[in-house]
């Protein structure tokens, strides 16, 4: 077997489609079927299951694609390691981030990144936690920003800022006038929230238990934008990221009330692979991430 074998079997793994994975590793769709079959033959085991439909792992062949991402991981740092003398500032950089993070931090971090890491651009994936847990881990992510707790194998995870939930409420609200809010309250009041899935929704249930209790009226939406236009048209109210309130997304239709301390929040880290060879990346990244003006957000102690 050799190397591109293997990474043409973790492209239809990834894939689920020969003709797709043949398109992504820039060759023809004879030629990585080709190199399937051979190396299936070599193995001697079955590694997909094809149809007419679909194409999908073997139980052998989702432990043989687990390794075979390994190897190539291992074999892509044993290439940076002979490049020694490369900037690792150079070149695409793929960073994954979570909804409710995404349009409040990048707006800010990427001129930051820009003037640190001229070469660096990254390319973004805005993702649920879950989905990019398994894009980190399968190589398609180089680090991501995500919400803790995220105890991830192989996987290192850095705090970088801590942040406070608010209340938000349209102007002519009740509420407006008042200087904090109590968590539990919001069991009186028709609450928007996050679709379950993201780790948002999960953090504010937390924090306002007797939303559940009380059963308290809780409507869904698909992202805190959407959410936040909800509760200016009057439907409601919602809680949102300290972050969120930035002059770019304001409305003079919404007030901003904090919660009566102690205030719910969240930790927001960056995470990446253990086998990742680009730590002067992480490490810039990191500091381009220090270095914004994040609404509320209580940096941690380098």
């Amino acid at each position: 077997m050799n190397l591109n074998e293997l990474r043409y079997a973790v492209a239809v793994a990834q894939m689920k489609n020969f003709r797709r994975a043949a398109e992504k590793c820039f060759v023809t769709q004879p030629a990585l079927s080709l190199a399937i079959q051979k190396l299936e033959d070599e193995l001697g085991v079955q590694l997909f299951e094809r149809s007419r439909t679909e194409v999908s792992l073997t139980p052998i062949g989702s432990r043989v694609i687990e390794q075979a991402q390994r190897v190539l991981e291992e074999a892509a740092k044993i290439a940076e390691i002979a490049r020694q003398g490369k900037d690792q500032l150079v070149g695409t950089l793929k960073l994954g981030a979570i909804y409710t993070v995404a349009p409040y931090l990048l707006p800010d971090l990427i001129p930051i990144l820009h003037r640190k890491a001229p070469l660096m651009p990254l390319e973004v994936e805005e993702n649920l936690t879950a989905q990019l847990d398994v894009l980190l881990r399968n190589g398609r992510l180089d680090a991501a920003i995500i919400a803790l707790p995220f105890d991830v194998p192989n996987v290192h995870t850095l705090a970088l800022y801590d942040e406070p939930f608010n209340v938000v409420v349209p102007t002519d609200h009740a509420w407006a006038k008042r200087s904090s809010i109590r968590a539990e309250e919001l069991s009186s009041e028709k609450v928007l929230m996050l679709a379950s899935g993201h780790c948002f929704s999960n953090q504010v249930a937390e924090a306002c238990p007797e939303l559940q209790k009380h059963g308290g009226e809780v409507l869904q939406g698909n992202s805190l934008e959407t959410i936040r236009n909800m509760v200016a048209s009057g439907l409601g109210i919602t809680v949102l990221p300290a972050s969120s309130d930035s002059p770019r997304y304001r409305s003079p239709l919404l007030k901003v009330v904090p919660f009566k301390g102690p205030a719910p929040s969240r930790r927001i880290a960056l995470a990446w692979r253990k086998s990742f060879a680009r730590d002067k990346a992480i490490e810039v990244l990191a500091d381009a991430i220090r270095a914004t003006k994040i609404p509320g957000a209580q940096f941690m102690p380098v």
